[in-house]
């Protein structure tokens, strides 16, 4: 309590007092030797964790600065750097211009490097919204990576983020499921997915996976902010995981750029792109679209994808901007195999009728203000609208979809489809300002949610055959609406105790009721209500050390939560019910780590530990009533923790004006286990103490080889799993495949691009060199119990036109 009462005062001292003291203020401008401004130039004081870049007009500031003498570093690619000492007193100093010249030897070394340099830094506070502090943050620029980019191949693109599992679903270039720190992949929906930090998770509270799926071809870069994040972007325990779309081209009226590619089965795949800048007004947009045939028999996708964005500067202080993203695909479903069918062939399908589609819109607007050069003000609003359907024989592997022996009809198939309505407002409000005479930096919000999910679930297909989702007389056997209301608010303060060390205090607090109404057959209509609550503080606290430039140490924890969803409270039959008192799930964060660069900046490295505490996991166990009858209850069921290490290290080996050579591994080594707890093995509840949580592999390795050149640029990547159970009973094998272990499996990739022109670059990619036979999950639900084959090898070839 005594330290709850702390972190308060310190965030209330940091909302309002703002005092006087003996700080003052650094300003300048940019520009090259023929005074023209450079925008993106770094400027950094030495001897302290301060920097930042000029922005489009060259202009850079430093805020709340205790009175002495500063010594300030420029430097900008291709330009010779600069340093300058800076008296600060009494009066506000706007350093004259600065200016750099250009440099022959970095000309040179730009020709090879600074284009595609494909290392993972650490989020900037100036690129978002949030105190990064001692958070633990990754980015990814997508031009510096060698990937399949047109199959969304996630451990080719997240393969220098350790720890990051990578699940493969339903179909190769779908959608990206991956998780971290042994959390649930399925639809990354531990994460607080955002594109351009627009909300994309379909509902928070009903079913919080994320459906939209963007073209990889549109991304500039992904940012991810650990579990620690949780405090400013929402609860969720993966953290912040948020897709950076292109922008426009400030320097063109028009620009266009168009990704072309083809590969292994049947793949078709188009990215064209346009967007320019016309005096304060800029836009962007893209169409892309792409057809396979896909690795399993019977498993073809046709996927297309829509968006633009149009922004308005008014002026130094107004900034507007919203737009619509869509995107929609259709996969046929191959189905589940058991063991056995996996063995003698992987590719086999044992499903032909079976289809899923989503076709998710997300409209967003946001209106920025500069208040002043201390304050901004933030207001976005945006939705994600849309639906999620299915038609499917949905028996489990093992089960054969064929026509019944006496009347010769097929089996019917089985309907189910969503509908999302999420609406999401977000009021944020920073600023910076002194406390207990230290510079300091608040961020503040609101967000206020409103869905309705209707899921109409169990309807009998009338039709047969194909992607159709249409229903008999009879209708749905479930037909439910899933309201939520839900506010909350945050507050975070970063104070900087010295000019290298800062401490972050934060406070998230929840308020909303979700009501489930609706009708299930079979189920008393008096007991399908179902009202939960969500009110509960959120704390958390970390802090950044900076004893040097190029050496990091920071750590934090935080507090984060699951809601009941969906999927945990309604039942599969009339021998299930919900417990009356199923809560959501609830635990933390907590992590440090040390990160740097050593040998000339040749070894860049991010190592730490983390341990992430999950209390009243939701699970099913088995109960008896007064009558001797026996029920399945969908409840709490216990308690975990996984704990492990994180290790990212890059190294060049060679560095000259001609060619580069280096290597990388990005590796997590973990392990999760259940505290206490007890679940159903069919007939009654067994404890699960001790038991290691399934899905959650202890090893997770990718190591490469990177080489480039002026126009050449290769990557060699090796990706390991390690063995890992499918269920909380911790169960070997079944030969219907629907549990057991996952084994261990490691792939091979190779990805090189070449630059033809200045506006021309070919890229190919060879995927699972060695054909490697592998799955990465078996499923419980979606898209259906049993083992799903990921692709073998495969080999894409793509075009890239830029103007």
């Amino acid at each position: 309590m005594r330290c709850l009462l702390c972190i308060l005062l310190i965030l209330v001292l940091g909302a309002g007092e703002l005092y006087a003291q003996q700080t003052g203020k650094i300003e300048g401008e940019v520009s090259d030797d023929l005074s023209q401004p450079i925008s993106g130039a770094v400027v950094r004081i030495e001897g302290t964790n301060l920097a930042t870049f000029s922005d489009t007009e060259g202009k850079f500031k430093f805020r709340n600065l205790a009175y002495g003498i500063y010594k300030l570093r420029i430097s900008f690619i291709g330009y010779a750097s600069v340093e300058q000492l800076v008296v600060l007193n009494e009066l506000s100093l706007n350093v004259s211009k600065i200016a750099l010249t250009k440099n022959s030897e970095a000309l040179k070394e730009v020709e090879v490097n600074a284009e595609r340099i494909a290392r993972i830094e650490q989020i900037k506070e100036e690129e978002t919204d949030v105190l990064i502090g001692g958070k633990k943050t990754e980015i990814i620029s997508m031009a510096a990576v060698d990937a399949d980019v047109s199959q969304k191949n996630a451990r080719q693109i997240f393969a220098k983020i350790p720890g990051v599992f990578v699940y493969d679903m339903d179909g190769s270039g779908n959608q990206i499921n991956i998780s971290s720190r042994g959390l649930d992949p399925h639809r990354s929906w531990e994460y607080n997915v955002r594109l351009d930090n627009v909300v994309t998770n379909s509902d928070m509270y009903g079913y919080p996976a994320s459906h939209f799926s963007m073209p990889m071809e549109s991304i500039e870069k992904i940012q991810m902010i650990r579990g620690t994040g949780s405090l400013q972007y929402g609860a969720q325990f993966g953290g912040m995981l948020n897709y950076v779309t292109k922008s426009a081209d400030s320097t063109k009226k028009i620009g266009v750029e168009s990704i072309n590619s083809v590969g292994s089965y049947g793949l078709k795949s188009t990215y064209n792109a346009l967007g320019g800048t016309v005096g304060k007004f800029s836009y962007y947009a893209y169409f892309s679209k792409r057809v396979s045939d896909g690795y399993r028999d019977n498993a073809e996708s046709n996927y297309e994808s829509e968006y633009i964005k149009m922004n308005y500067r008014f002026n130094n202080t107004w900034n507007l901007s919203g737009g619509l993203a869509r995107s929609v695909y259709t996969y046929r479903i191959p189905g589940p195999l058991t063991e056995e069918q996996f063995a003698s062939n992987p590719r086999q399908s044992t499903r032909d009728r079976n289809y899923y589609s989503p076709d998710i819109f997300v409209p967003f607007l946001e209106l920025t203000s500069n208040i002043d050069d201390k304050s901004t003000l933030k207001l976005m609003v945006s939705a994600v609208l849309g639906e999620r359907k299915s038609v499917q024989f949905t028996g489990v592997s093992g089960v054969i979809d064929e026509p019944d022996f006496n009347t010769g009809l097929m089996p019917a198939r089985q309907v189910d489809i969503d509908n999302y309505h999420s609406y999401t407002t977000e009021l944020s409000f920073s600023n910076e300002h002194s406390l207990f005479n230290k510079s300091a930096k608040l961020h503040a919000g609101v967000r206020l949610i409103r869905n309705d999910l209707h899921r109409r679930q169990k309807g009998s297909s009338d039709v047969d055959e194909g992607a159709i989702y249409s229903v008999g007389a009879a209708g749905f056997g479930r037909d439910i609406h899933y309201y939520t209301d839900n506010v909350a608010m945050f507050l975070e303060e970063k104070l900087n105790l010295t000019s290298n060390f800062s401490v972050n205090a934060g406070l998230r607090f929840e308020k909303g009721l979700t009501k489930m109404r609706g009708r299930i057959n079979d189920y008393p209509e008096n007991e399908v209500p179902t009202d939960i609550k969500h009110e509960f503080p959120l704390l958390g606290l970390d802090f950044n050390f900076t004893p040097k430039d190029n050496l990091r140490f920071y750590g934090g924890w935080s507090q984060a939560y699951r809601p009941v969803i969906f999927a945990d409270i309604i039942p599969a039959n009339s021998y299930e019910i919900a417990d009356e008192n199923l809560h959501d799930a609830s635990g933390s964060n907590m992590e440090l780590g040390l990160q740097g660069k050593s040998f000339d900046s040749k070894l860049v490295y991010n190592i730490s530990v983390f341990s992430l505490y999950y209390k009243d996991r939701m699970g099913k166990q088995v109960i008896n009533d007064t009558n001797g009858n026996t029920f399945v209850l969908r409840t709490n069921i216990g308690n975990s923790i996984t704990y492990g290490l994180e290790s990212y290290l890059d190294f060049i080996i060679h560095n000259s004006p001609k060619f580069r050579w280096s290597v990388f591994t990005a590796s997590s080594f973990m392990k999760g286990k259940y505290l206490n707890g007890e679940v159903t093995n069919g007939t009654e509840n067994v404890s699960v103490d001790g038991n290691l949580l399934p899905g959650v592999p202890q090893v997770i390795s990718r190591n490469g080889f990177l080489f480039k050149t002026k126009k050449w640029s290769a990557t060699l990547q090796y990706s390991f799993t390690s063995s890992f159970y499918s269920d909380p009973l911790n169960i070997d094998f079944v030969e219907n495949g629907t549990v057991g272990v996952v084994p261990s499996y490691g792939i091979l990739d190779f990805n090189t691009s070449f630059r033809l022109t200045d506006f021309l670059v070919l890229k190919g990619s060879l995927s699972n060199i060695g054909n490697v036979t592998y799955y990465t999950k078996r499923p419980t639900g979606y898209p259906g119990p049993g083992i799903w084959t990921s692709d073998g090898r495969s080999a894409v070839l793509s075009l890239q036109l830029k103007f």
